[in-house]
Formats: C-alpha cells, sequence, structure tokens
C-alpha cells in the first residue's frame, strides 16, 4: 500500500431480479454456476475463463490475468471476493436483498486502495466493469 493510497469505492446500479433471494444466493455462492454465463462473456475481452466453487479467473485485455477467491459467504445476502491475483488489489461484494417471495435486487461493490495517479486511470474501467457485472447477475435464469 502506498503513501497516498486511499479506498475507493464503486457500486452498481441495483438490479432487479425474478428469483427468490435464496435462489440467487445459492448461485452466488457455488462459482460453478457461472457455466451459465460462459456464453454472455465478450470474447474479444476475455480468455482462459476458469473456475471452481470458490475461485474464478480470467484474462482481461489489456489488464492481463485476475483471480478471485470467495472469501466470505451471509447466506442469503451477501458473497464478498478478494483479489488473489490482479494488478490493482481490491475486494467485490455481491449483495442481494428480498424484495418479496419471487423477487429480489441485487448491486455489486467494489472497493480498492488506489494511489491518486492510478484511480485516474482506473476510475472509469472499474465503475464499467462494475456495472457490466451487475448487468450479467441479472440476466441469469436462477432456477
Amino acid at each position: 500500500m502506498g503513501l497516498f493510497d486511499s479506498t475507493t469505492k464503486f457500486e452498481s446500479s441495483v438490479k432487479q431480479i425474478p428469483y427468490s433471494q435464496q435462489a440467487v444466493y445459492e448461485n452466488i455462492s457455488d462459482l460453478r454456476n457461472l457455466e451459465k454465463v460462459r456464453d454472455r462473456m465478450p470474447q474479444d475481452k476475455l480468455q482462459d475463463f476458469a473456475f471452481d466453487e470458490d475461485s474464478v479467473s480470467v484474462s482481461v485485455a489489456p489488464v492481463g490475468e485476475l483471480k478471485l477467491r470467495i472469501c466470505e459467504r451471509e447466506e442469503p445476502k451477501c458473497v464478498k471476493f478478494e483479489t488473489v491475483q490482479s494488478p490493482v488489489s481490491f475486494n467485490l461484494w455481491i449483495q442481494v436483498l428480498p424484495v418479496d417471495e419471487q423477487n429480489s435486487k441485487m448491486k455489486v461493490t467494489v472497493k480498492a486502495e488506489l494511489n491518486p495517479f492510478i484511480k485516474g486511470m482506473v476510475s472509469g474501467p472499474l465503475q464499467d466493469g462494475v456495472e457490466k457485472i451487475a448487468d450479467a447477475l441479472s440476466m441469469i435464469k436462477y432456477e
């Protein structure tokens, strides 16, 4: 951590999900379920997409290899990830809240320690990435 690092938070907009909180949580807390979204990944930007129950890795152009691991599961409302390998270390949360029996809402948050120079370069792409993750997660069939 550098001398001028400060914590920066990036939040997606809230996404409405037409599935129960429990159904969504059960899917996002086991990363083997990423198989459902493999075909939605932009192949020109992502390569070497791999995952198991607790971690996911992908090569992102032009960033390089990213590997995230689930570090906390808070059933049925939150799954927290930490970086294992990344040019910038960060944590990512996926929060799921109930709306009613059949509907829930979701928000993706990234918190990173960034110095002012790096922050200027990565803020736009990180905010965009958080929103794209939330969009992709909102389109999954959580049956």
